[in-house]
């Protein structure tokens, strides 16, 4: 018999029904998805760069590999992975949101990234075969999705026996950091989304999100759990993000 559903389920800080919160979240990244990348450079003063070069390079990738960037958006995982993998490779870009999907098409494109495959799916319940994929990165995506747990299990059907997973998300900073970057997300962060994306909402939401994701140790556990092994995790900027990876048994 399938688990029953909660009835509710956490939007930021507030309480909504579990068929409400993926309504809610597509709503956010409908409205962001235009001038997602310049928010990022704004938000985290072009330290998100850094990040995902550093996720890409604990994927491990080389030519030939079959790899899927995960709630990729619009593609700048992509676009870094598809230097590693090669012509010979092959590379999906999933999103559930259609907004960002587009972007990330538009994008990629623009740069002659012809090889990649584009394709609208639910992290909970993913439209991959089994043992299909190399490694998967999923970057700043898990913590919108409804059921983590749901997600962790699906990531491990489709990889590989060997494969790989790295998750790159926002975390728990360290103590020192705690205050100020309270500050800065709350009052600095939706007054920024006011001013270029003309949207406070959403990046209030984004904050919120943020204290409502598992720190780095219940993540670690929850990965475990769900059958990777060797699971570790690496604090970047002082624990504002994690980068965890896991491997399939």
């Amino acid at each position: 018999m399938d688990k029953k559903a909660p009835d509710t389920t956490h939007f930021g800080y507030q309480e909504v029904s579990w068929e409400q919160k993926q309504t809610k979240v597509n709503e956010v990244f409908h409205a962001v998805a235009g001038r997602y990348d310049l928010m990022n450079d704004l938000m985290s003063l072009g330290l998100h760069r850094l990040w995902k070069d550093r996720a890409v390079q604990k994927m491990l990738l080389h030519e030939g590999m079959c790899v899927l960037d995960l709630a990729g958006g619009t593609g700048d995982l992509t676009r870094r992975i598809a230097k590693k993998i090669g012509p010979r490779g092959e590379l999906v870009l999933a999103d559930i949101n259609e907004s960002m999907l587009r972007e990330g098409l538009r994008r990629l494109d623009n740069l002659g990234l012809l090889q990649v495959d584009y394709v609208s799916a639910n992290a909970e319940c993913l439209p991959f075969a089994s043992n299909y994929f190399d490694a998967v990165v999923i970057g700043f995506g898990l913590r919108n999705v409804r059921d983590q747990n749901a997600a962790l299990t699906e990531l491990y059907r489709i990889l590989k026996p060997e494969g790989r997973l790295v998750v790159l998300e926002f975390s728990r900073p360290h103590a020192w950091l705690q205050k100020p970057y309270d500050w800065y997300s709350f009052n600095i962060l939706p007054r920024l989304g006011d001013l270029v994306a003309h949207d406070a909402e959403s990046y209030r939401y984004l904050a919120e999100s943020i204290r409502k994701h598992p720190d780095q140790i219940t993540l670690q556990q929850m990965m475990t759990k769900v059958g990777f092994v060797d699971v570790m995790y690496e604090n970047l900027t002082a624990g504002i993000v994690a980068l965890h990876r896991g491997w399939k048994a």
